[in-house]
């Protein structure tokens, strides 16, 4: 579902991803793991096209993400044609990027109805399914600041199901949150795990990557360190600098 070839992104002089490469098959969950600024996150934003990669190739589903190829040569899609690509891909962020002034139904059918084109009347049966699916059917109604942040998180999960995504992107989503909250949203990736969707996870939820991945990639400096089953990576990490991290945290 996802291969990464050597994938590089520079902020100006900074060098963020220095030549990552990975392959996550259809219905895997692979989970990335490692300290702040090791270049997790833009590579999660650059599987989508948030951020345009300066070198290397993203492939989603078989298809060449943010650009189109001739003569061998890379040409950057149109904004348009890359938003048609980014329907494909869920992603939900480390805050949850509701808009405040609708309520989690409205929230949900927004994308849809003015992306999908689809009827409100399916879009609305659809929002109720997947409030329901994130344990919040009875907060059809409810507006953004009546909803804690877990909630608010559950919503941010359902809204991008809404556009049947093939394949979800995680972004830290429960480092914002309460620690008693944490645990409803991870049974909610859990059960999504289960269903067979494909994941990639950026967390620091040990628990949940043991549990739940079927990869484990530990990056630092803008590489892969480390890559493997994750029980084994976990309790047995053989680089130095994956040791030193998971110290910290386990």
């Amino acid at each position: 579902m996802v291969r990464a070839d050597r994938v590089c992104k520079s902020f100006g002089a900074l060098q963020v991803l220095k030549g990552v490469s990975l392959e996550v098959a259809r219905g895997e969950v692979l989970c990335l793991i490692g300290p702040s600024g090791s270049g997790k996150s833009t590579f999660l934003r650059c599987v989508n096209h948030l951020e345009v990669v300066n070198a290397g190739r993203l492939h989603v589903d078989g298809e060449l993400i943010g650009y189109r190829e001739r003569a061998g040569k890379l040409y950057e899609m149109s904004p348009k044609d890359a938003a048609k690509q980014r329907r494909d891909i869920g992603m939900v962020f480390q805050h949850f990027n509701l808009f405040p002034h609708r309520t989690a139904l409205e929230n949900i059918i927004e994308a849809p109805i003015q992306v999908k084109r689809q009827s409100r009347k399916a879009a609305t049966e659809r929002a109720r399914e997947l409030l329901d699916r994130v344990g919040l059917a009875d907060k059809a109604d409810a507006y953004p600041a009546q909803l804690s942040g877990g909630q608010q998180q559950r919503v941010a999960i359902a809204r991008a199901l809404a556009m049947d995504p093939k394949l979800m992107l995680f972004d830290e989503p429960t480092s914002a949150l309460d620690p008693e909250l944490v645990g409803d949203v991870l049974g909610v990736m859990r059960e999504l795990a289960a269903s067979g969707m494909t994941m990639l996870v950026v967390t620091h939820e040990m628990g949940f990557a043991r549990e739940v991945a079927d990869q484990l990639v530990f990056m630092d400096g803008g590489v892969v360190v480390e890559h493997g089953d994750p029980r084994e990576l976990l309790s047995n990490p053989q680089h130095e600098r994956t040791q030193g991290f998971l110290s910290k945290l386990l």
